[in-house]
This record gives structure tokens, sequence and C-alpha cells, in this order.
């Protein structure tokens, strides 16, 4: 029997078992499958060149849920995606459009600043998907989605409606973050809280 090395060396280890799992379709979900079905639709990451933090701690608990879950004997699909429209990924895209081209999101017109957007990720959304292999993530990669694809968008739209028609989402007068540079409300999570003196106006 060889001696097992003293120090682990994930280089020599991991690419090898992974490239053995997708060769073998492990992740790969079977919708004809009789064996009951376990899901998950990956939060997906902006398109800014590299992975957060906050998204290898997300990604890992989904993957030890769903090894469970295939464990348990589920028919698990992992769905991976990437977010074309994100913030982040917007935010991304027109620094570089402001510092090569003078130009910003307006001057383009939506379709025109969507197409960029597009070709931004075509160039940079490689970079993550690889981040994440390099993790060991078990998605079914064969059914990679982006939130621009046609059906991924309608099916937001259908929950979405479905949620606020049963009352879990709902309009009224609230505190909000408005960013004033990117022109829209972002989420807590995206704001950095510093106490000041000052007024409130509403």
């Amino acid at each position: 029997m060889p001696d097992l090395p003293k120090r682990y060396d994930p280089k020599s280890v991991e690419p090898k078992w992974y490239r053995r799992w997708l060769d073998n379709g492990d992740f790969v979900a079977n919708p004809d499958s009789s064996k009951p079905a376990f899901s998950i639709v990956m939060p997906p990451p902006n398109i800014t060149g590299v992975l957060t933090l906050g998204h290898v701690l997300n990604n890992t608990i989904q993957d030890v849920l769903v090894r469970r879950a295939r464990m348990l004997g589920f028919e698990v699909l992992w769905l991976p995606g990437m977010d074309h429209a994100g913030i982040a990924t917007q935010a991304a895209v027109e620094k570089w459009l402001r510092k090569n081209e003078g130009l910003t999101r307006r001057d383009l017109g939506r379709e025109a600043f969507l197409r960029r957007v597009v070709e931004w990720q075509d160039k940079h959304g490689g970079i993550i998907i690889e981040q994440l292999k390099r993790l060991g993530c078990s998605c079914d990669w064969s059914r990679q989605r982006y939130t621009l694809d046609e059906a991924y968008a309608r099916a937001v739209q259908e929950v979405f409606v479905d949620l606020y028609q049963k009352g879990f989402i709902y309009r009224g007068r609230r505190m909000i973050n408005w960013d004033p540079a990117a022109q829209t409300a972002v989420s807590d999570e995206e704001v950095i809280n510093k106490p000041q003196q000052g007024h409130l106006y509403f």
C-alpha cells in the first residue's frame, strides 16, 4: 500500500475526481426518474469576474443539501445560473463603458446596454462557472440558465405573481435604500450603514 502524503494537495486530487463525476453524469438530473424529486435553483451570482465569500458560503450550503438528497435516494436537480442583470454586473459594465468609451447606459439606451451586458457575460461569465466547478459544486451544468433567458424570466414572473396573489408580496409605503448613482433601490445587504446626525425628509 502506498504511503499517504503528510499534507493534502487539492490540485492533485480534486480536478481528477470532479472530472470523473462530470464524465459519469453524476450531477445530471433525469426528468423521467421514478425517484422523488428534489431541486434547488442556484441564486445566480453577478457577473463581476470573481465569486465573493458570500457566494462560496451560499453554494457550499446548497451543495451539502443536494449531495445529502442524492444519498437519501432523491432525483436531484441543482439548476445553476448566472445573473446578467444584477446591480453589481450593471455597475461593472457601466464602469467599463465610462472608462473605455466615455459613455453611460443612458447614452446607449436600454437595448444597446443589454447587448453590452450580454457581451460582458460572454467574456466574464466563464470565470465564475470555473470557480464554482473548482469548489466542487455538483450542479447539473447541462441545464445552466441566465436571468435573461426567456423561459427562466417567465418562470420568475409567474412565481412573483403567485406570491403577490397569495399576499406574500405587497405594496406599501416603506423606507428604502436608494442608490443615486444606479438610480434604483438596493437591498439592505448592499448598504453600509453609517450613523450620522441629520434630518429625515418624507
